[in-house]
């Protein structure tokens, strides 16, 4: 509204004007009051550009804080999750490791063990041949101690024979 005046009076002021060139006292003063006037008009933009300015300002640093806040509680997510995976990684590849010392302990182990059972089946094979082979001659020499004792019973009996036969 304050445009509008003062550009009327400046249109007024342009066809208003002495004969020498020069501008009356009252037109001096209307002038003045005009510029104060646009001056006042410039001002007060000014100050509803500053007033916006700041407003945007304050909005962005709004965001800002907001975008800044949402980083932090990002990053300590981020740091719980590293934490929460990191004990159970390493853990894993403790086991795993362990899993793995293990195999490579039983791999000898496990052929050692199928040496020492076909060893252990020769070694029982052999004694139960031997134990055979004692229970044949045991049950041999039973019966030749038998034969034997028969033998020399029969002996026994004829000499005894003999003997009565003497008498």
């Amino acid at each position: 509204m304050l445009e509008k005046q003062s550009k009327k009076k400046m249109k007024s002021l342009g066809s208003i004007s002495s004969s020498n060139g020069r501008l009356s006292t009252t037109e001096e003063n209307e002038e003045d009051e005009i510029s104060r006037m646009a001056i006042a008009s410039l001002q007060a933009r000014e100050e509803e550009i500053q007033r916006k300015k700041m407003e945007v300002k304050e909005r962005v640093e709004l965001q800002l804080g907001r975008a800044e806040e949402e980083s932090r509680r990002l990053t300590q997510i981020w740091e719980e999750l590293e934490v929460l995976g990191d004990p159970l990684r390493k853990e894993v590849a403790m086991v795993r490791k362990k899993i793995d010392m293990a195999n490579r302990e039983l791999k000898p182990l496990g052929q050692s063990c199928q040496k020492k059972e076909k060893e252990y089946k020769e070694a029982v094979e052999a004694f139960n041949e031997k134990n055979k082979e004692k229970a044949l001659l045991v049950a041999a020499l039973m019966e030749m101690l038998a034969e034997s004792e028969r033998l020399r019973m029969t002996k026994l009996e004829e000499l005894s024979k003999n003997i009565e036969s003497m008498h």
